[in-house]
């Protein structure tokens, strides 16, 4: 019976000691358009999970869904041992979204003490929030300054501050060092680490993926509303490949290399994943025979950009 396994469902993706997020088949459609089709993960609590994807993949979609701002057409999902969109769960939700906007006239303080209301932390634990949030995001001297003052990367401290107040027990980061310079990336990766450390999820949504690829225990990666590939940092980057630097090929002998080896081009450089060190002198005598002048091989690892451009790369 459907009933009966959607209850069975609910009580697999529910349970309070269970994971921060669990999805299982989820499924949003919006009229003709597939937004979402089918995704299921988990993501346990003090995990950093990083979410990634192509304008368009539906990242925003399953954010959405996890926030209870869109309701499944099918499948199911928990976040925090909670049915989506629970008032219960969302109160222990931390959320940064990648566009947001403060009254420029209120001070940052000000600010922090609305959403303190808006979350529902109690009267007396509300300065002492402020104070933690602000200090946290770098802002401690900031305080009594207004919004309209601050600078796009100070916004984005700000926006951080609100996300982390009320002790959240997972936060939602969708871009959140975009507008930072080096110094403020590295400390929002410090806050992320501080925050797992305390044994509180964190989802992030980002395209700086070298960002991704520090603070990251696992990481899914989503095409067209479906997770094409997910799993921890390390499995997804652990196939061999190799990196030659070479001029003079044209696009027909690109098309004959291609039908026996994976590459991904840019500009003069040629990755190839997966490959056996025993093939790499034959790779290399193809190229020669194709016309190509060899400059540079490198044996390696795939880069996290590599591997998310190979798995969304349309043939």
């Amino acid at each position: 019976m459907p009933g009966a396994g959607l209850k069975v469902a609910e009580k697999a993706v529910a349970g309070v000691a269970g994971p921060a997020i669990q999805l299982v088949d989820l499924t949003k459609r919006y009229r003709a358009n597939l937004a979402v089709a089918g995704v299921t993960m988990s993501v346990p609590r003090g995990e950093v999970f990083g979410f990634l994807g192509p304008n368009g993949a539906g990242k925003t979609t399953v954010v959405k869904l996890l926030l209870g701002l869109a309701r499944p057409s099918l499948g199911q999902g928990a976040v925090l041992g909670e049915p989506l969109g629970s008032r219960e769960a969302r109160r222990r939700i931390g959320y940064l979204p990648e566009l947001f906007r403060y009254q420029g006239w209120l001070e940052a303080r000000e600010v922090l003490a609305l959403h303190c209301e808006l979350a529902g932390v109690p009267l007396r634990l509300r300065p002492g929030a402020i104070e933690t949030a602000l200090e946290t995001a770098g802002l401690a001297d900031r305080g009594r300054d207004r919004v309209e003052t601050f600078s796009k990367g100070m916004q984005q401290r700000l926006g951080l501050a609100v996300a982390l107040l009320g002790d959240p027990q997972l936060v939602l980061l969708d871009e959140p060092t975009s507008a930072l310079d080096p110094v403020g990336r590295h400390d929002v990766r410090d806050i992320i680490r501080g925050l797992k450390q305390r044994g509180v999820a964190v989802f992030l949504n980002s395209h700086l993926l070298s960002e991704v690829e520090q603070v990251c225990d696992r990481v899914a990666v989503v095409d067209h509303g479906r997770v094409v590939a997910q799993g921890p940092l390390a499995e997804l980057l652990a196939a061999p490949q190799v990196r030659i630097r070479c001029t003079g090929l044209g696009g027909e002998s690109m098309a004959g290399l291609r039908r026996r080896w994976a590459f991904h081009q840019d500009g003069d450089w040629l990755s190839v994943a997966g490959i056996a060190a025993a093939e790499v002198p034959d790779l290399v005598a193809a190229l020669v025979s194709a016309g190509a002048r060899i400059h540079a091989v490198e044996p390696g690892q795939q880069t996290l950009e590599e591997r998310f451009l190979q798995l969304v790369e349309q043939p």
